[in-house]
């Protein structure tokens, strides 16, 4: 498991002695939030029992409130991307991650997104992706939606990456998008063309794979 979050996560697992973390543990009184068993997680994702144990372990010792807020998914990012500004491109993934939009994402969240991303199959990736890029959640990927969401991970990456990245590039890639994408002109794309397109463009695809590896 690469992805920013998993690092995050991993990097603050504290050593301890047994891998294995009693039911008693996973539902302490102390936390805000109690966390759904393990068990029960395993059936919701596709982590095993030691990696949900791990994730868990480092998420609690993180996050003690059993809660993320948007200000620790800007702090995670702005470690991993020093180069560039995270801020905006943490917003629109932090929403994507609180699906009950109440400000705050539950460890339950936190993992059945990231077996997603990491785990699941493409249907399930894409589907993921365009909840990403429809920012007011209406069903809908307008082309200012997309090139919000495009110009927070060109700022993310840094305007110094080489090969550089010219000012127009998330312009010119929203156009070309869209140009594939929104079959009926009607300014708009919806959830089947999102799919249809995806799954049958090779370049789309692969252009995919820069928002996978910014996860």
């Amino acid at each position: 498991m690469k992805c920013c979050l998993v690092k995050w996560i991993i990097a603050s697992t504290a050593p301890q002695g047994p891998d294995d973390i009693s039911e008693s543990e996973l539902e302490m009184a102390t936390v805000r939030h109690q966390p759904e068993g393990l068990d029960q997680l395993q059936t919701q994702t596709k982590f095993t029992r030691k990696e949900l144990q791990s994730l868990y372990r480092g998420f609690k010792n993180e996050c003690p409130s059993g809660l993320v807020d948007e200000e620790t998914f800007k702090m995670i990012y702005s470690q991993f991307f020093p180069q560039g500004d995270a801020t905006t491109y943490a917003h629109f993934l932090f929403n994507a991650f609180d699906t009950d939009r109440s400000g705050s994402i539950r460890f339950e969240d936190f993992v059945i997104g990231l077996s997603v991303l990491l785990r699941g199959s493409v249907n399930e990736k894409l589907r993921w992706a365009f909840n990403l890029y429809d920012i007011n959640k209406d069903g809908y990927i307008t082309k200012e939606e997309m090139l919000a969401i495009m110009t927070s991970i060109y700022d993310m990456m840094g305007r110094y990456t080489t090969p550089s990245v010219k000012d127009d590039a998330p312009f010119e890639h929203v156009e070309k998008f869209f140009q594939k994408m929104d079959k009926n002109r009607d300014g708009v794309v919806t959830f089947d063309e999102f799919i249809e397109t995806c799954q049958k463009d090779d370049n789309i695809m692969s252009s995919m794979q820069l928002f996978e590896n910014v996860i």
